[in-house]
Formats: structure tokens, C-alpha cells, sequence
């Protein structure tokens, strides 16, 4: 174990991998979205993308303890619940795509998905969305394969969001638990697939004081009023991120 702690912590780029990590929790503790829309795009620049969701999954049950006990008591649970569940049922399909597929796929995927989001946020995309139950199956099966493939889940669930007509500490509370709970069983249904290794466990753990701290830090920063201006910040750093994270770079 000792020689394995030694060999993460010399992992190519941990600084700035640690110091996205921070980052991306921070704005996802402020904005309630964009943690892993910041992440992937630039962690898979130094780390292979099983490696960047394995770890980041890890890190991010940190939220079980700074963002999740809030977001919980103003969620629609039902709902989190049925998206929720669904994802878990198809994360191992986007996690065998993630497994059979080139890694500069991937790493393009990842970004391309960040792009599409940002440009439906931006440009304000509402569609209404009638279908009840049956739709939060279908948004939670879709949310569960691009997270499993790209560590992209919240995606769908924030473009679902925008076409329901909750409140907005609703839908924030909503995607903060699922997201929560989503990382709870990433890492372990990608160790059935033989995707985790010890240097991703490892590597999760050292990411895990530093986004937690992030998102600690983030929601005591969250003021209603400053809402326009949160997701401002957090449309930039994931404009960013998507760009910067592109494979054409290297």
C-alpha cells in the first residue's frame, strides 16, 4: 500500500488535477451543477477517463456531508428517487462503452457533452415535458449511460430540469441528490467491470479533502440573490473546461 500511495502521488498533474477538483466543488456547492461539467473536460488531460470518473465518483461522495443534507430537504424526492434508480440500472451500460471505446473518444465525448449542455443553459432551451413517470425513467436510462461512459450523468437531468415548471431550489435540490447518490455506486459497478485499480482508489481518496472542502465552501457562498450571477461563473468555467479539455490540443 505504501509504494501504491507513492506511485498516486506522483501521478502526472496531480496539482492541477487537485486544484480542479477544488474548483469544479466549488461551483457545483454555489451554482448546484457544473462539477463534473468542469472536471472531465480537464482531468482527462492527465488522466485516462476510467481513471478521471473512478476518482472523481470517489471524491465526490464528499457531498453526502456538505451539499447533499440541504438539497435533500427541499428535493422532490419521489422524483430524484425514480431518475435516480434508473441511472444506477443503466450506468453498467455506459461504463462497458467507456471500457470498449478509444480513449480519445471518450475524451471527445466528455467535451462535446459539456459544449451541448452549456449551449442549452445559455441559450435558455425550455422545452415543456409531459410524460410523468415514464419520462423520469427515460431521463434517469440516458443519465445513467452517459455517466457511465463520459462521467457526464447530471447532464440530461439538468435539460430536464430546465423543461418542468419546479421551483428553482427545487430542481437545484433535485440534481444535487441525484448526482450524490450517483457517485455512491460508480466506482464500485466500474470495479465489476475491472475498470478500478488500487492508484484509483487511491487518487479518489486524495481528491476527496479537497472537494469536499470546495463544496463546503460553495454553499456557504450561495446567496438566492446572486443566483444569475453563480450560474454566470459557472457557464465561463465550463465554457473553459469544455474547450481547454478538447483532444485537437494534444
Amino acid at each position: 500500500m505504501p509504494e501504491a500511495l507513492t506511485l498516486a502521488l506522483q501521478t502526472p498533474g496531480l496539482e492541477w488535477v487537485i486544484a480542479v477538483a477544488l474548483l469544479s466543488a466549488l461551483v457545483y456547492g454555489f451554482a448546484g451543477f457544473g462539477s463534473a461539467l468542469i472536471f472531465m473536460p480537464l482531468a482527462t488531460i492527465f488522466l485516462s477517463p476510467p481513471l478521471a470518473i473512478a476518482a472523481f465518483s470517489l471524491s465526490a461522495v464528499g457531498s453526502v456531508f456538505t451539499v447533499f443534507p440541504g438539497a435533500w430537504k427541499v428535493a422532490d424526492r419521489r422524483q430524484t428517487l425514480i431518475v435516480t434508480g434508473m441511472s444506477i440500472v443503466f450506468m453498467p451500460v455506459g461504463i462497458y462503452l467507456l471500457r470498449i471505446l478509444p480513449e480519445v473518444t471518450i475524451r471527445t465525448a466528455v467535451c462535446l457533452v459539456t459544449l451541448f449542455t452549456l449551449a442549452m443553459l445559455v441559450s435558455g432551451w425550455k422545452v415543456p415535458l409531459r410524460g410523468g413517470q415514464s419520462l423520469h425513467l427515460g431521463v434517469g436510462a440516458l443519465a445513467g449511460i452517459t455517466g457511465g461512459s463520459t462521467g457526464l450523468n447530471g447532464p440530461p437531468v439538468v435539460l430536464f430540469n430546465l423543461g418542468t415548471d419546479q421551483p428553482v431550489s427545487v430542481t437545484r435540490g433535485n440534481l444535487a441528490c441525484f448526482l450524490t447518490l450517483n457517485s455512491l455506486f460508480m466506482m464500485p459497478m466500474m470495479w465489476v467491470q475491472g475498470l478500478v485499480d488500487v492508484q484509483a482508489l487511491l487518487l479518489g481518496l486524495i481528491l476527496l479533502g479537497p472537494y469536499a472542502l470546495g463544496g463546503l465552501i460553495g454553499v456557504q457562498l450561495f446567496r438566492p440573490e446572486a443566483a444569475a450571477l453563480y450560474r454566470a461563473v459557472a457557464f465561463l468555467l465550463i465554457g473553459v473546461a469544455g474547450v481547454i479539455g478538447l483532444p485537437v490540443w494534444g
